[in-house]
């Protein structure tokens, strides 16, 4: 894989949870790994109709190289958007890339 396609900055977080002062937890996101080199594609769209309100929901895939810790309920971080991870591909079983397909959070 060329380098310069991983032109963009991500980290990843893994859900936690949190106390939240009234003897409960919430849950929370921690940054598990930061300055991720990355590629990020848009490669859907569609429109969502409920309760009388229009959303997007856009899919992405997200390129970086390969790493065995990262786990399909963790979420990307670019700039200020967030991506829940859908599922995560490891192209010809070769270790050497990891195509992450996740949909941006609301």
């Amino acid at each position: 894989m060329r380098a310069g396609s991983l032109n963009k900055t991500i980290s990843i977080e893994a859900p936690t949870k949190a106390p939240d002062g009234m003897g409960g937890t919430v849950n929370t996101f921690t940054e598990i790994s930061a300055d991720i080199p990355a590629a990020i594609w848009p490669t859907s769209a569609k429109e969502l109709v409920a309760a009388d309100s229009v959303s997007m929901v856009v899919s992405h895939r997200i390129r970086i190289r390969y790493r065995k810790d990262i786990r399909a309920s963790w979420r990307i971080k670019y700039k200020n958007a967030f991506y829940n991870i859908v599922s995560i591909v490891n192209p010809n079983m070769e270790n050497k890339i990891l195509d992450i397909m996740a949909k941006e959070a609301e």
